[in-house]
């Protein structure tokens, strides 16, 4: 498979009005600020908003965002499987703030660290603690080679777990009425 078309930052803020934009970070990161008129379908439930998606794709181009461009890439990937044309917005919203873009930010919207900063945290806390332990319980460094072992088929099969296990927590949910997804959906249908 070939991968998606993307745009710059600069092409994307000059065409914003084109677009349905999508943001397919956890609601968490959602709320801490998103592209202008952006809706927020999580990565992982991307497969309920198709039928939505396939109609608002009818109507007009779909500009497909996230963090940094991994997430926003592989949701490209999974619209194209089901014959709806996306872009990607090169290096996220990321790139978008630090070309200067404005993000809107939810009343009450809390800074949310962005998916890939909260995996290095809780890979490499693993590690260490599993060293850590294995000096009393060498056994323990098993979680050291299992986590690492995780980092490579990440890094292979450009997928991550620990991203999907960190997505379902507390902190990562928006409350219910800032990222209501069956609204989302109402409104991609319209």
């Amino acid at each position: 498979m070939t991968s998606p078309a993307s745009l710059s930052p600069a092409q994307a803020a000059a065409r914003l009005e084109e677009f349905t934009v999508i943001d397919v970070r956890a609601p968490g990161e959602y709320a801490s600020g998103h592209v202008p008129g952006a809706l927020n379908v999580p990565l992982d439930r991307l497969g309920e908003a198709v039928p939505a998606l396939k109609s608002a794709s009818a109507r007009g181009s779909l500009l497909v965002v996230c963090a940094s461009g991994v997430r926003s890439t592989k949701a490209c990937e999974v619209l194209a499987r089901a014959d709806i044309e996306a872009v990607t917005l090169t290096g996220g919203t990321s790139a978008w703030a630090g070309d200067g873009h404005g993000l809107d930010r939810p009343e009450g919207g809390r800074a949310t660290w962005p998916m890939e900063r909260q995996v290095r945290l809780a890979a490499g806390s693993l590690v260490v603690a599993g060293l850590l332990a294995g000096r009393r319980f060498p056994a323990a460094r098993w979680l050291s080679a299992g986590i690492g072992s995780g980092l490579v088929f990440s890094a292979v099969t450009n997928t991550c777990g620990m991203a999907a296990a960190l997505s379902k927590l507390p902190h990562n949910r928006a409350p219910r009425t800032a990222a209501d997804l069956d609204a989302t959906l109402d409104a991609l249908q319209r």
